[in-house]
């Protein structure tokens, strides 16, 4: 059984769950108690849990995140929350130079339990340094563990598990996310970081993605159904550690890959996904696995031009029709071959 709720509140859902589960939980960041945060998550936890559990910080992401550093080696589970990931650049060192690398340098005596949420992503008119996609930065570091949920359900799912984990997790969210609506299992709901899933089943070909860049997919897979396109999408949800079982799998199955994804193509998570499929399923390829990402430019703040360097369905479906042309596919009726 579970209910229809916004990824907004599975996310508040949640971290109220966790703060009841466990004492040592925390939550910090910059306006996330009286003002109850940029995008509204943390609305009525520090009128619920108090100030020593739901700590404004000083304007300092370097700072707040080298202290929840600090407490999770302690034995606290902190959980920071940085209003926008392109305020993490301020706080890169501490994520993965600290964060990431105790349990390593400490030869496993420490571990650090912390959890950092950030959301990120194009489509709102933030201009060019607002309106990024930086989780290629942080999955390319061993140590690390990236999430990225494109639904309510793993959005609740995935972030209990990230509390819960003894590593330090990535927690990515999309502006274009907050507002959707999905069901969401009622109780206790995890989601183990690392394994993806596959909303829709397919033949013909596999859509790769994750974040926001699923929904368009699932759309998409929609659409193409109606030509007689048998589309499967693969959800990656967990960036590091990835998958791979499972999307060589796809692969196998259908023959056919195209990867979606909202970062730039350049040295971006589709790379590293072409790469696996290249490594795990290139005897099974009818054709070379192709990217859908955004335009290697800063993304512009006129809606005209972020939309027409973003991804999105029209160049996702064009790319689809690439490969099949190019692979003599000729649809059927119900869409099965």
């Amino acid at each position: 059984m579970g209910r229809v709720i916004t990824y907004r509140q599975a996310l508040r859902d949640t971290l109220r769950a966790e703060l009841q589960r466990d004492e040592n939980v925390l939550l910090m960041g910059e306006e996330i108690g009286v003002f109850e945060g940029s995008y509204k998550i943390t609305a009525g936890l520090l009128e619920e849990f108090g100030p020593r559990r739901v700590r404004d910080t000083p304007i300092s992401e370097e700072g707040f995140t080298g202290a929840a550093v600090g407490a999770a080696m302690l034995g606290l589970r902190p959980i920071v929350e940085i209003m926008t990931i392109n305020f993490s650049l301020l706080a890169i060192d501490q994520i993965v130079n600290h964060a990431a690398k105790m349990r390593g340098m400490f030869g496993g005596q420490v571990s650090v339990p912390m959890v950092i949420r950030t959301p990120g992503g194009g489509g709102q008119q933030l201009a060019a340094t607002h309106s990024q996609n930086l989780e290629v930065f942080y999955a390319h570091v061993p140590g690390l563990k990236v999430v990225a949920p494109a639904t309510p359900a793993d959005a609740k799912g995935l972030l209990a598990s990230a509390v819960r984990d003894d590593d330090p997790v990535l927690f990515l969210e999309n502006l274009a996310l907050y507002n959707t609506k999905g069901e969401v299992p009622d109780g206790d709901h995890t989601v183990p970081i690392g394994t993806a899933a596959v909303p829709r089943q397919g033949e013909d070909l596999t859509i790769i993605a994750y974040s926001r860049a699923t929904v368009v997919a699932l759309d998409v897979a929609r659409r193409l159904a109606e030509q007689g396109i048998s589309a499967e999408v693969v959800d990656v949800r967990s960036l590091r550690p990835l998958d791979r079982a499972t999307i060589c799998a796809s692969v196998r199955k259908t023959g056919r890959a195209v990867v979606l994804e909202d970062d730039w193509l350049s040295y971006g998570v589709g790379a590293e996904i072409a790469a696996t499929v290249q490594e795990g399923a290139f005897d099974y390829l009818d054709a070379p696995v192709r990217r859908v990402a955004s335009a290697e430019v800063p993304l512009p703040y006129a809606k005209p031009l972020e939309l027409a360097a973003m991804p999105d369905a029209t160049a996702l479906t064009r790319v689809v029709h690439e490969i099949l042309d190019a692979t003599r596919f000729t649809p059927s009726p119900t869409g099965r071959r």
